[in-house]
This record gives C-alpha cells, sequence and structure tokens, in this order.
C-alpha cells in the first residue's frame, strides 16, 4: 500500500447535532417527519463540507461530517462516542443551534460524551443571547462550563469554524470561543446545505438565510441582541448557488428564514434573480418568507414576492391592542394598516401566517378571546399561530425581569412560546392557560375554518393547501399537544430517553401504552382531516362561492375607524387620536417646504 494511500485513511469525525426538547411527560419531541428545517445545522454542516474541502487538518486527515436532526432521528450518545473512538485523528461534537428550551436537552446529551472523553462544544441562540445580554452566567450555561463542554457565541463564518476544528484535532479545544462583538460580513460565504436524507425527513423542505439581523427593537426577541439590528445580507449570486446547489440534490421548496425578508437589503435584486430562475430557466421553485406589517408599503414587494414563487408568508401581527405593542416596543405594527395589508398578500395568491402573541400586561381571559373574535372577524388570516408571552433568554424582557429579581420558571425546557413560565398582572397561571387553550380552540373552529376556506376561494388562494394547515395546526393542539411548528408526522419515542431524573418505564406499561397511544391519535387525525375535507367539499359545491365576500376581504374604506370593531376600544381610539395628531403635524411640515 502507497504512503498516500495509508495517509487517507486518517479521519476525524465530525458529529453535528440539532437537538430536540422533551415534553411534558419528559419524552423527547421526534417524528417521523417533521415540518421545520434547521437553518443552524444547514449552516455549520455547509461550513464544515468547505473545511473538509480544503482540507484544513492536513493532506492527510479526511474530515468525516454526521449530521444529525433530532427532530426526526434518535442521538445514541454511546454509539456516537464509539465511532469517535475509532477514528484515527480524533473527533468531536458539535451541538448547534441550541435555542433555550432546547438547553436541557443538550446538557444530556453532551454529558454522557464527556464522561467517555469526547470534546463537545455547543452553540446558538441561548449561549449567544445570554452572552450578550447577561452579566452574570446563565445557570444552564454555567453546566455545560463544569462538565467541559466548550462555548461557541457567534457566527462562525470567516474561518472561525476552521479554528475550533484545529483546536479539537489538537485535543485542545478553547472553553469559549466568543465573536459576538465581529459579525461577519455574508456575502460570498460558503453555502448553507443539508443533505438531501435530511431534507426529505422535514417533507422535502431546506432552509437558508438570505440576511441576518433585523432594524426594530421588539423587546421579546431575541434576534436583535445575537444578529444585531443592521441587515447583513448575502448576494444574488450567493442566493442562486443555494438553489442551484439543493436543485442539485432534488429539493424544490424553500422557507427563507430571515427574521424579516422585507428589511433585507439585497431583497430586490434577490428576487428579481428568483424571478428570472422561475420564468426564463423555468425551475420548479417555491419559497416561505417571514416579513414584517409594513411591506406592503414598499414598492413593488409584493408583487415581486408572487412571481419569485412566495407560496406562504409568516407576519408578526402579535397583537391587535396598540397599548400592548407600545409596551412591547412593536411601534413598527400599525393597526391601521393591517386589513389593507392582508389583502394586498390575499390578492397575490399567498397563504398568509400570523403570529400572535397571548399574556401582554394589559391582557385578560375576556379581552383575548374578544381580540380573538375580531380578528376572526376582520382579518383575512389563514392560518394564526398563538404563542405565550415569554421572556426567552437573550431578549430585552429576560434581561430586565433578571436584573429586577422577578421570578421566572428556572426549567428551560418550558421556554417554547407554548408553556407559561412568568406571573401575570392580571390573571392567574390557570386563567392564562385556559385562555391560551381557548383562544385555539375559538380560531380553529369548524365555523371559522369555513370562513377561511371560503375567502381562500373568493380571493385565488389555494383551499385544498390552506385546508391541510388547518389540519395541520388544529390538530398538533389538541391530539397532539405540541404547538404546530414543533410537530410533525407520526410521533416517535424511545422508553430509554426519558429525561433524567424521571423514572424509565417497564416495557409492559411502556409500549402497550405507546401503541395504544399512537393508534387513537392517528384515528383523530384521520377524522379530523375528514372533517375538514367535506367542509371543503361542501364549499366547493356552492356554485356562487367565488361571489362570496365578507369584512375581512372587503376593500378597505376611508370611514373604516369609525365602522370596524377593531378600532372601538379604548386603546384603539387613543392610538387613532395620536395617529391623526402625527399626521396634522407632518401635512404642516410639508405644506410648509
Amino acid at each position: 500500500m502507497s504512503q498516500s494511500n495509508h495517509q487517507a485513511r486518517k479521519r476525524f469525525c465530525l458529529v453535528l447535532i440539532k437537538p430536540s426538547h422533551y415534553d411534558d411527560d419528559g419524552y423527547v419531541f421526534q417524528w417521523l417527519r417533521s415540518p421545520v428545517p434547521s437553518n443552524s445545522l444547514a449552516t455549520i454542516y455547509g461550513l464544515a463540507l468547505d473545511c473538509a474541502q480544503r482540507k484544513i487538518l492536513g493532506e492527510d486527515v479526511e474530515i468525516e461530517i454526521h449530521p444529525i436532526d433530532e427532530t426526526h432521528t434518535r442521538v445514541r450518545p454511546e454509539r456516537i462516542a464509539q465511532m469517535i473512538e475509532k477514528s484515527e485523528a480524533g473527533g468531536m461534537v458539535m451541538l448547534v443551534g441550541v435555542q433555550s428550551n432546547q438547553f436541557p436537552r443538550a446538557l444530556d446529551i453532551a454529558r454522557p460524551l464527556r464522561e467517555s472523553g469526547i470534546q463537545v462544544a455547543v452553540g446558538g441562540f441561548h449561549v449567544s443571547g445570554t452572552l450578550a445580554m447577561l452579566k452574570e452566567r446563565d445557570a444552564d450555561v454555567r453546566r455545560a462550563e463544569e462538565i467541559g463542554v466548550s462555548l461557541f457565541a457567534g457566527e462562525a463564518e470567516e474561518g472561525r469554524l476552521d479554528g475550533v476544528l484545529r483546536d479539537a484535532a489538537d485535543k485542545n479545544l478553547a472553553p469559549l470561543y466568543d465573536y459576538m462583538d465581529d459579525l461577519p460580513n455574508l456575502e460570498g460565504t460558503v453555502t448553507p446545505l443539508l443533505p438531501a436524507e435530511i431534507a426529505r425527513r422535514a417533507f422535502g423542505n431546506t432552509s437558508f438565510d438570505a440576511g441576518r439581523g433585523c432594524p426594530f427593537s421588539c423587546s421579546f426577541c431575541t434576534i436583535i441582541n445575537v444578529q444585531g439590528r443592521k441587515s447583513r445580507s448575502r448576494s444574488a449570486d450567493d442566493i442562486e448557488g443555494i438553489i442551484r446547489a439543493n436543485l442539485a440534490q432534488g429539493i424544490h421548496s424553500f422557507l427563507i428564514t430571515d427574521d424579516n425578508f422585507a428589511r433585507n437589503k439585497n431583497w430586490e435584486p434577490i428576487f428579481d434573480r428568483i424571478i428570472y430562475l422561475r420564468e426564463v430557466e423555468k425551475l420548479n421553485i417555491k419559497f416561505s418568507i417571514q416579513i414584517d406589517t409594513g411591506c406592503h408599503r414598499i414598492p413593488n414587494f409584493i408583487e415581486k414576492a408572487r412571481r419569485a414563487g412566495v407560496k406562504r408568508v409568516f407576519i408578526g401581527l402579535e397583537n391587535i391592542n396598540p397599548k400592548n405593542l407600545v409596551g412591547a416596543r412593536k411601534n413598527q405594527n400599525k393597526i391601521t394598516e393591517y386589513r389593507q395589508m392582508l389583502i394586498d398578500w390575499k390578492r397575490a395568491g399567498v397563504m398568509i401566517f400570523c403570529g400572535y402573541i397571548i399574556g401582554f400586561p394589559n391582557d385578560t381571559r375576556e379581552s383575548i378571546l374578544h381580540d380573538v373574535g375580531i380578528i376572526q372577524r376582520e382579518l383575512a388570516i389563514d392560518i394564526i399561530e398563538f404563542t405565550c408571552l415569554t421572556p426567552l433568554p437573550g431578549s430585552q424582557d429576560h434581561r430586565e425581569m433578571t436584573e429586577a429579581g422577578l421570578p421566572m420558571d428556572s426549567d428551560l425546557n418550558r421556554y417554547d412560546i407554548n408553556h407559561v413560565t412568568i406571573e401575570h398582572p392580571l390573571m392567574s397561571r390557570e386563567e392564562w392557560e385556559t385562555a391560551y387553550a381557548e383562544a385555539w380552540k375559538n380560531f380553529y373552529s369548524d365555523e371559522h375554518i369555513e370562513t377561511i376556506l371560503k375567502r381562500c376561494i373568493a380571493t385565488g388562494t389555494s383551499a385544498s393547501k390552506t385546508m391541510v394547515n388547518l389540519v395541520w395546526f388544529r390538530g398538533s393542539g389538541q391530539i397532539e399537544n405540541v404547538h404546530p411548528v414543533e410537530g410533525g408526522f407520526l410521533r416517535f419515542k424511545s422508553r430509554r430517553d426519558r429525561r433524567p431524573g424521571l423514572p424509565m418505564e417497564s416495557v409492559w406499561i411502556f409500549y402497550p401504552k405507546y401503541f395504544i397511544e399512537t393508534l387513537f391519535k392517528q384515528i383523530r387525525w384521520f377524522a379530523l382531516f375528514l372533517n375538514c375535507y367535506l367542509i371543503l367539499r361542501k364549499i366547493k359545491a356552492d356554485e356562487r362561492i367565488s361571489e362570496y365576500m365578507d369584512i375581512a376581504i372587503t376593500p378597505v374604506a376611508e370611514d373604516e375607524v369609525e365602522n370596524m370593531e377593531m378600532f372601538q376600544s379604548a386603546e384603539a381610539q387613543d392610538y387613532l387620536v395620536k395617529l391623526r395628531r402625527v399626521e396634522k403635524h407632518r401635512q404642516g411640515v410639508t405644506s410648509s417646504r
């Protein structure tokens, strides 16, 4: 055997794990198929591939990369440890993109690996956010340090991953890699990529960020404190490269994960390039994007989004009470523009997803349900995603509560925006949880599902695809007891992967219970799908359905603020008075010029 062949056999084993988190019974959330592909995993996998191709550990060392998304693949630390121990050049485990609610699970994966002597590093929003915002180490981050896990804060482009891998090859990982004060330029950087087998487990979707950073200052947001408030963007050439790399492995559906793509400084050249790929090269590609409530005012934005194949938009509506929006520093959301914005997207044939936060200081159970009723009647939203106001580590809310010594739940696993984690000035925890559950139930009632589907047909949005998503969002909570974005198709459970501290159930209890639970859940899913299908079928049988009209899809009128219920509350009236005062002042300034 030649010397070169002998050298080529040296392997450095790099295992990338995007952890899941635990359900209320202590079992890892895991599915046969999960809907949301991990952008963090795609980013680090792409960077690792580049490191391997450049042979950063030497010509004689091959970097062998094993990406794992735990939402659909079981993580077995003992097998990972054995695989790394057999590698001639050693290796390491990276826990990537770890959010706060995933951090306890990440520690439980890391602990047995460290006991086996395996090098482990953890990065993501929890590490970066707490280092950026807190004066002292977060308790769970400190636990990671105590067991010898290296911390990575910031972003890994511009050769930063190279340094981590070289240190790991030398068995000399630093305790902390802190790049929070040095955010990299994204233009021309390495293409993020998920292997096809992982993307297929996410219903054939993949994700990438066209840019990072958001100019707004919402107090509940962690992104602005981790990725900054200045827009950093990939170029149109970069985006084309990402699309073509994924098309080469049969992936056609993309989630652009920018927190606010409308504020990406390169949104127009990116859309223009995608339009060329779709209309000239006839490439079959489609996209989902996240945008703000004011993007309809940007000339050509919605029209170019339609031509670029945007099929779904997620909008952070957050609330319809102006006082709540101001309290959350969400001043960019103007309730007077909600209807026009939503109608403009509906006319483009785009499915509209909106986020809505429950638990602002002014909320009560009655006010929450009242506002949900207004939304149902007056706003043309297809899918709404309710969340509980949560002081996520890395947010301004969390820092202020920490510094004030206010009580917050200590278990990070609950910080999934689906659980109540703080006290409320007007509601008990039970009342808050009840209002949250009732908001879901009311919005996704049979009656309102029928209304949504009628609006879809009348405005040209795909009623069939909307129906599937309505089934998903209603069933995730009612059947699986999970937030829809953390749900999936066919729940997996491993008896041995229960959260430490909880008893392992016996074979004779666990498996019969799991089998019966799974069977009844699938029956309920089928019944729900059939119910919604019959609703849609009844609607389509109406020969005059294309003429359907209600308040939500009626063109905006000049006298709306006098007639729409959304503007009749005391808070809304105060807001309108201030808005008119500002507009009058603006007109005076303009006329004086």
